[in-house]
């Protein structure tokens, strides 16, 4: 199993393949961000990678970070827990001034992952 650690929250050991954004709410219990469902169109569902960021995405991350300027930050969305891995999650419900945290993302990424080297 895939350890993930979450700054300042802890360590949580995670079924491999989970997506990122689902192993932040249904098992570090982080109130994290994803505002389009997971589908990569929104960017709410960012976290800062401090250890084992992936060396992939997919092309449906790369394209809407890249059409919003953003680098440094990953999408967890489009993230499989595949190996250890610590972040910083960014997009938290708390102070967002939204009334959700968005629709429960699917169990598989969405879209489809197309894999490209990050």
């Amino acid at each position: 199993m895939p350890r993930l650690t979450v700054e300042g929250v802890g360590e949580f050991d995670v079924p491999e393949g989970k997506r990122l954004v689902l192993a932040l709410e249904q098992d570090a219990g982080i109130d994290q961000l994803h505002a389009c469902g997971g589908n990569a169109r929104c960017t709410t569902c960012r976290v800062e990678f401090i250890a084992g960021e992936p060396s992939r995405m997919t092309v449906a991350e790369r394209d809407v970070l890249s059409a919003r300027g953003l680098t440094g930050i990953r999408l967890s969305c489009q993230i499989p827990c595949d190996h250890d891995m610590t972040v910083r999650a960014l997009s938290r419900l708390a102070g967002s001034g939204r009334k959700d945290a968005g629709h429960e993302p699917a169990v598989n990424i969405e879209p489809p992952p197309v894999w490209v080297e990050k």
